[in-house]
């Protein structure tokens, strides 16, 4: 439940005739009739299973397969000596590395591919793995990214040519020299190191694929679990040598992807070549334990930040450092000319002289990735960053964090702003955005009880500590323009193409694949709005190759950024040729008649009009329309943005904490959010819920913990935790809009913006309650009460 409090325009919730509509897709999802992964069962399909390293860092000394193969329903045994053979041993990742298929010379992470084996049914395939026979030749793990480091280190990838050590990269952005003139004449300056930990996306549904080769055609068919389906199309045709028009890619319904399923993982080539060696569909689907072992990891971020102001609070500077651990292959996925993300929004929302940041990147004996999970590319990070840098600052000032935002916040005037590492934020009117969460939490009431509720605590009146915590955050999604942004050398730019059938029906085809965010439903509103046509009677076509044109998939929050330009676009492209067939049907000049939605009409004469229905019918008539104007309605087109878009937003969060225990309680959460125009506020409403219930897990729960031997400590739910409804308040939601001045409906998308403005206020929230500069994520009870230990906050309260 969510309160729908803090509209501050007259028509916010129902900007350019969008409104709330009930997504088209529930329908089917309500009833249990999607169609997921594993519900697809194809004639004669073989199933498979992948016997995985239990040791994060050995050599193989040698593989026997005998006994499996000699299994009486095994059909195959596949190696990386197989897969060598085939030349298929290794596989390019999203950072331009390269990763083993299935392991060779050694392993390098616990949960590391080392055998595929096919089998007739899931069972018979697991039980063979027991069969094969690994000698492996332990080797020292490295799973701290400060010890990979170290000139006696293990090297972990030695199969690069000349690689003597650990180190993947180094990255800067913004100007040194001038942060540290801004530094030197600064009143104060504060630090914090601080650790933003590895975590997981965690889906409903685990990653799967099934492979489909066509021995008479020579066309393969995947149907796989994938954000990306054109992109995965494309590397299958560099991995496996296939002509990529042979190469059909099919996404399913999706339960859940949040970057988790962009890349392509070792199973989905092994049963592209299961299915080739054995000539019948193979089928690959992980277990939960397999999924939180080996696939796409997010944050590990070691930081160092320092911010310097004047004596009277105004923020000069940032400085920062940073080092990155990427696992064993470096498979971040992100822009191939930007190795750290777009860390450079690490400036925030804070109009600031100077900035600089170094970013090192390294290799460890952990599953490879680092993906875009529910921020884009590494922004989760650098706005966790900066709202702790902002709220440390504060609190050795003595300064009160909610004023301290305000007077340093990007004015309004100012956009587009181009910050300190030369990122063009679009628009935005921060200080109302800000303004509007504090008054929809009665910031100045809060504090009050605060102190009234501390004053009762030190007198051994009350049990618990009550925490107030901000944060302010500005999200640059909609990955592009292609000029920029490309990964393994694609632009990311987005295909649509529109059809109207001659009964006004029409048929949208988007390169974009959902997992979860409406699309069906939200896109259909984007072309209705521009052709004046009833969502209901717009198809929306998603995840199949073969039907779609080719784009880039959906990570980043870049669906409504990119996708959803490229529909209003192509919308638009089709009620302009509508124009010239109402202006031959009405026997007029196309430039006489004017739009309103879903009709035109001569100019000054409204009675004088025809409908987007009549016009569709028309058009596949044997009217006689101009020369050189083709009849029916359809177009096609290719969005390249030419910036990103910028939403932002302010939280708010109050906790109640139990310093006996630890306990952290969430009470309130109000989060007011701009993320431009809205086209359908039941949708944001769901995006931001969730957002808001993921970060509370990333601030106080989820971590993907190993121990010295590099293993795996979070492997199944009972070790990685999750939020639940129980851990989650009821949210408090408000919006503003300022829309994005380049976008073709100004939207700016929102889909991870909940995800990046919340763990910073949770954190600060608790923080603020037990009275400790900084502790790291996730504050789990025994953190929270490891925190305060020696700090007592009423005379006799000892925790030791």
């Amino acid at each position: 439940m969510s309160a729908e409090i803090g509209s501050t325009t007259a028509a916010a919730t129902t900007p350019r005739g969008y409104g709330p509509m009930r997504r088209k897709e529930d329908a089917r999802f309500l009833r249990g009739k999607g169609r997921y992964l594993d519900d697809i069962r194809l004639p004669g399909m073989l199933h498979a299973a992948i016997l995985r390293s239990p040791y994060a860092h050995a050599r193989i000394v040698s593989i026997d397969t005998t006994a499996a193969e000699a299994h009486p329903k095994v059909r195959a045994v596949i190696t990386g000596e197989t897969l060598a053979g085939l030349g298929l041993a290794w596989m390019p990742t999203l950072s331009h590395d390269v990763q083993a298929v299935l392991a060779t010379d050694k392993v390098r992470f616990q949960g590391q591919e080392v055998a595929f084996v096919v089998a007739e049914d899931r069972y018979a395939a697991r039980d063979a793995l027991a069969l094969i026979d690994v000698e492996y030749e332990p080797l020292t793990p490295v799973v701290d990214a400060r010890r990979a480091l170290d000139p006696d280190a293990p090297v972990i990838r030695d199969d690069l040519t000349g690689r003597t050590d650990n180190h993947i990269f180094d990255w800067e952005a913004g100007d040194a020299a001038a942060t540290d003139e801004v530094f030197a004449r600064a009143d104060v300056v504060s630090s914090c190191d601080m650790v933003y930990p590895r975590t997981h996306p965690a889906p409903m549904e685990t990653c799967g694929s099934i492979a489909s080769m066509d021995p008479v055609t020579g066309k393969l068919t995947v149907y796989t679990t994938t954000q990306a389906p054109h992109a995965h199309r494309t590397v299958y045709a560099l991995v496996a040598g296939l002509p990529e028009h042979k190469i059909q890619i099919i996404s399913p319904d999706i339960g859940g992807g949040f970057g988790n399923k962009v890349g392509i993982y070792p199973g989905y080539v092994c049963a592209v070549v299961g299915s080739i060696i054995t000539g019948a569909p193979v089928k690959w689907v992980e277990d939960r334990s397999e999924n939180l072992m080996s696939t796409s990891f997010a944050r590990d971020y070691h930081m160092h930040g320092e911010i310097a102001a004047t004596k009277d609070g105004r923020i000069l500077g940032v400085r920062v450092t940073v080092l990155a651990d990427h696992g064993a292959f470096n498979g971040t996925a992100q822009p191939s000319k930007l190795p750290a993300g777009l860390f450079h929004v690490f400036t925030g929302s804070y109009d600031l002289q100077a900035a600089h940041c170094t970013v090192t990147g390294v290799y460890t004996n952990k599953a490879p990735g680092g993906v875009a999970y529910a921020c884009s590319f590494r922004i989760t990070e650098a706005v966790y960053l900066i709202e702790r840098l902002v709220t440390v600052l504060a609190t050795d000032q003595g300064w009160d964090p909610a004023e301290l935002r305000m007077n340093n916040l990007i004015r309004a005037e100012q956009f587009p702003y181009t910050t300190p590492t030369g990122w063009e934020y679009d628009s935005g009117d921060y200080p109302k955005t800000l303004g509007l969460a504090l008054q929809l939490a009665d910031y100045a009431q809060l504090r009050r009880e605060q102190a009234a509720r501390r004053a009762a605590y030190e007198r051994g009146e009350a049990d618990e500590l009550m925490g107030i915590g901000l944060s302010f955050f500005t999200e640059a999604v909609g990955a592009g323009p292609r000029k920029h942004m490309d990964i393994l050398g694609l632009g990311m730019a987005d295909g649509a193409e529109l059809r109207v059938h001659p009964t006004g029906k029409a048929v949208l085809r988007l390169s974009c694949k959902s997992q979860g965010q409406g699309h069906e439903t939200t896109f259909a509103q984007i072309v209705a709005e521009e052709l004046g046509i009833s969502p209901d009677d717009i198809e929306v076509v998603q995840g199949d190759t073969d039907q779609t044109p080719f784009g880039l998939g959906t990570y980043g929050s870049r669906s409504t950024p990119v996708s959803g330009a490229a529909a209003a676009v192509v919308a638009r492209k089709v009620r302009e040729r509508a124009r010239i067939v109402a202006a031959t049907m009405l026997e007029v000049s196309p430039a006489d008649l004017e739009w309103s939605k879903g009709r035109f009409h001569v100019t000054g004469d409204p009675s004088a009009s025809t409908s987007m229905t009549e016009i569709a019918m028309a058009a596949h008539s044997d009217l006689e329309l101009p020369e050189g104007v083709e009849g029916h309605l359809d177009a096609t087109c290719v969005y390249n943005p030419p910036n990103l878009t910028y939403p932002c937003g302010a939280y708010v969060c109050v906790v109640d904490v139990d310093p006996g225990t630890g306990q952290v309680k969430v009470r309130r959460f109000v989060a007011v959010d701009d993320c431009g125009v809205r086209i359908n506020p039941m949708v944001v409403q769901g995006q931001v819920h969730g957002g808001l219930a993921d970060g509370i897990g990333m601030a106080l729960m989820e971590v993907m913990a190993f121990d010295t031997d590099g293993n795996h400590l979070g492997a199944s739910f009972m070790d990685y935790l999750l939020p639940t409804a129980v851990e989650c308040p009821s949210w408090e939601l408000g919006e503003t809009v300022t829309p994005s001045p380049h976008h073709p409906i100004g939207a700016k998308g929102v889909g991870e913006s909940a995800t990046v403005g919340s763990p910073p206020a949770v954190v600060n929230a608790v923080l603020d309650a037990i009275g400790v500069r900084h502790a790291d994520m996730p504050l789990t009870p025994a953190q929270v009460w490891r925190a305060m230990q020696g700090r007592s906050l009423r005379t006799d309260l000892a925790i030791g």
